[in-house]
């Protein structure tokens, strides 16, 4: 039964989930490093959980679920949005979504332009919900990575669908020097807001949906789990 999840003893059990496991689950690469980094955490990874309280909104913010790639069905095509950890949190009386993307080297994904090249009528309509979803027109698309896309309906979707007042697009980064920082800190900036690391930045809420992004810095020792 797709809906029944059972508690995760050690970090070893996210391979099973992995789309690759062979390929996936490598030391250095994300996959692994995020399993350690979060199956090792009381609740939130230190440094996730440092961000998270240092803004106001979330100073007593509580892990409450945390699901491994946790997949988010999306219209157009057969592919969900596997989030690489997807997180109810609960501050104060509100419930919070948090998509987590971790990251090491590896890219967003293709730009918008790219990925819908010779698009079908699947992926245009993907797309526009999509589009619909983060309320950006497809025209500012272009130039947003894909995965940073569909990473945040993601957690407008779960946040609709368990009525949390909050969705946070989370990227856990163990790169040391923020690989990739420059595609996140310009979709950013299509919400009208300025990126910084390992903060919190809150944008215009999305169909009443408080929207929220952080980069997080991960501990770069987990890279050698």
């Amino acid at each position: 039964m797709p809906h029944i999840y059972m508690p995760c003893r050690k970090a070893e059990q996210w391979k099973d989930f992995l789309a690759d496991p062979e390929l996936h689950w490598q030391t250095g690469f994300s996959a692994r490093t995020l399993a350690y980094s979060w199956s090792e955490a009381d609740g939130f990874p230190a440094e996730v959980d440092s961000v998270l309280r240092a803004a106001p909104l979330f100073r007593d913010i509580e892990l409450l679920l945390a699901i491994p790639e946790h997949q988010v069905p999306l219209p157009g095509g057969v592919r969900p949005s596997q989030n690489d950890v997807w997180v109810l949190a609960r501050t104060g009386q509100e419930m919070v979504s948090i998509a987590v993307e971790g990251k090491v080297r590896e890219p967003f994904d293709k730009p918008v332009r790219e990925w819908r090249a010779d698009a079908s009528p699947n992926k245009m309509r993907r797309l526009e919900f999509l589009a619909q979803t983060v309320a950006l027109p497809i025209s500012a698309l272009d130039d947003v990575h894909y995965q940073l896309l569909h990473r945040t309906a993601s957690a407008l979707l779960e946040a609709k669908r368990f009525r949390a007042a909050h969705a946070i697009m989370l990227v856990h980064s163990f790169s040391r020097e923020r690989e990739h920082y420059s595609a996140f800190e310009q979709f950013v900036s299509l919400f009208g807001h300025q990126a910084q690391p390992d903060s919190v930045i809150s944008v215009a809420p999305r169909s009443e949906i408080a929207l929220h992004f952080a980069w997080i810095t991960g501990n770069v020792d987990y890279l050698r789990r």
